[in-house]
């Protein structure tokens, strides 16, 4: 049987943001679903994405972008038929670490301060997402005018516990084969922290050179390629 690709996308976005990726898995026939990444905290969206994985018939390979990764990270290990992990310009987080204190000592690459905050209903916390006049600067210098605009008006907020909660569980990246796609002019996580973090998870990496953020968007034959690849693996 083949392997399903489940496609779990970060903050500040959507679905849609994998639009791209998905042409060229479906043209390759590779299966796949994008899961609608709730973005309200790491253990809930971790057991919701593991649940949705847990409902596909047969093995799957968990692709997460930016804080898909810790979000993949515990979901790996939450459902049985999960068979490997690919990290798209993520964050890769250990037992006790989150997305906040993961790139302390690493560059700052301006993303705190293009934070923008928004209070909602039932929870004294806010959410957040990146102040437009910032968006294209930090997470999509690499894609058209056009999808720029677009992206920075259609964010999806991300509550402040997504990035604030620490990953609870064991991370799946010890027991499963791991596949980085790892873009070289990353303005929202540091390209040096992923370099270090690809390292550590011990991926089989697909440097993009001079790509954005916003990879998925931008160089989709690049993501594309490593997501076949590593389904291919696992086949």
């Amino acid at each position: 049987m083949s392997v399903t690709v489940l496609l779990v996308h970060g903050a500040f976005a959507d679905s849609s943001a994998w639009s791209k990726v998905i042409t060229r898995l479906s043209e390759a026939e590779v299966e796949v679903r994008a899961v609608a990444n709730p973005l309200r905290g790491l253990t809930a969206d971790g057991e919701y994405v593991a649940s949705q994985a847990a409902q596909v018939d047969g093995d799957v390979l968990l692709v997460g972008h930016s804080y898909g990764g810790p979000v993949i990270t515990y979901a790996g290990g939450a459902a049985g038929n999960v068979k490997g992990l690919v990290f798209v310009a993520a964050f890769a987080l250990d037992k006790g670490e989150n997305a906040l204190n993961a790139t302390q000592g690493y560059p700052d690459t301006g993303l705190g301060e293009a934070l923008r905050p928004w209070t909602y209903p039932g929870s004294e916390l806010p959410e957040f997402t990146l102040a437009e006049d910032k968006y294209r600067e930090i997470f999509a210098a690499d894609v058209t005018d056009e999808e720029a605009a677009i992206g920075a008006v259609s964010q999806r907020p991300a509550a402040a516990v997504a990035f604030g909660e620490p990953l609870s569980v064991e991370p799946s990246w010890k027991s499963l084969p791991t596949w980085w796609v790892l873009p070289t002019a990353d303005h929202t996580i540091p390209t040096e922290y992923q370099v270090d973090a690809a390292k550590r998870v011990d991926a089989v990496v697909t440097v993009v050179e001079g790509g954005s953020h916003s990879i998925a968007v931008s160089r989709p034959d690049e993501v594309a390629d490593a997501i076949i690849n590593a389904a291919g693996s696992l086949s």
